[in-house]
């Protein structure tokens, strides 16, 4: 059965050529923003890693990724990244880049396990950024910081549209809103982890809901995170614990809320092995990344990823992501969303 959510009325503001146009105009705008913004110099990165050492990005430790063999490497296996959430950290240690600086780099990912709709597809895309920090920024402050500079690039972007397509005005709250993942279960306990963030999408229209991955009071977890590169184990001083957090605003085509970017301060050698305890994945530890980390060999980092066809097609106000990207559908979904005047490239 098709998960798509088709508007009551749905008109695409601009035509397949105007699209285009637009999409590129983003991309080259929104990342110079970031990259002045956050310090953060531009780096080539992989498609593919090798299996086995635990560079490549588990999720939420079932997805299964794209891998095969290379013939003239002995038939080593490599993976197709999921994100580049490991390797990021240890580029930016191989760099040796003082606190407060970092990378970014385009990551081009395929996840065959997605369950496709508006929002997901087989193909992602998105700028994966990460910086050096000390341990004096190991701290929710400093995540609140950081994320304040990547809702102002949003906002500035936002104008950005504005001033050449006027017919897209603009949205976003002038002030993004802070929330912890275990107060909204506490406020909400009968909803679940989606229809809490579609009620404080509502009401704030753009939030960071700190405590991704860590159990909540009632012992569930408000979404999956993989224990080994963000930190949602540690406590943040004022009675919560999690280092990390996603980035949601309100959709007002799809009348949801919208993930934009998932980021935190990443695991020190004490929370990785608190949180591989949790998930009952201590094996890990034993794998080259893991062994590095808890050996001290990467520097401290805090990093994340922002999705480039998802923030596309947020300022477009498109209402599928196939409206930006080129990917695969099922038959049914297209000739449903060719009905409603959606156009998947």
């Amino acid at each position: 059965m098709s998960k798509l959510y088709i508007p009551d009325i749905y008109e695409s503001i601009l035509g397949e050529r105007e699209t285009e146009h637009a999409i590129m105009a983003i991309k080259d705008f929104f990342q110079n923003e970031l990259s002045s913004e956050l310090n953060l110099t531009r780096v080539t990165a992989p498609l593919f890693v090798p299996s086995g050492t635990g560079l490549n990005d588990n999720l939420n430790g079932i997805e299964v990724p794209v891998s095969f063999d290379v013939k003239d490497l002995g038939g080593q296996r490599m993976e197709i990244v999921h994100s580049l959430a490991k390797w990021k950290r240890v580029k930016v240690s191989k760099m040796g880049l003082l606190p407060d600086f970092g990378i970014y780099t385009d990551m081009n990912a395929i996840r065959p396990d997605e369950e496709l709709d508006n929002i997901h597809s087989l193909y992602v895309d998105q700028w994966d950024w990460e910086m050096a920090i000390d341990e004096n920024d190991r701290t929710v402050m400093h995540l609140k910081e950081v994320v304040e500079k990547i809702y102002r690039c949003l906002k500035r972007v936002e104008f950005f549209i504005y001033d050449r397509w006027d017919k897209i005005k603009p949205f976003l709250p002038q002030k993004i809103t802070f929330l912890y993942a275990d107060d909204l279960q506490r406020k909400y306990p009968e909803l679940t982890p989606k229809q809490r963030e579609y009620e404080v999408c509502r009401k704030y229209g753009a939030v960071f809901i700190i405590g991704i991955g860590g159990k909540l009071p009632d012992g569930t977890i408000h979404d999956g995170r993989s224990p080994d590169y963000d930190d949602w184990i540690s406590e943040t001083g004022d009675g919560h614990r999690g280092l990390n957090g996603d980035l949601l605003v309100w959709n007002p085509v799809l009348q949801n809320s919208f993930e934009i970017s998932s980021m935190g301060i990443r695991v020190n050698a004490e929370s990785l092995h608190a949180q591989l305890a949790e998930r009952e994945c201590l094996d890990r530890e034993n794998l080259p990344f893991h062994r590095s980390l808890l050996d001290g060999k990467l520097e401290l980092t805090m990093g994340g990823g922002i999705g480039q066809s998802r923030l596309c097609m947020f300022l477009l106000r498109k209402a599928h992501i196939g409206e930006i990207q080129v990917s695969m559908w099922s038959d049914e979904d297209r000739e449903l969303c060719r009905k409603h005047g959606i156009n998947l490239l």
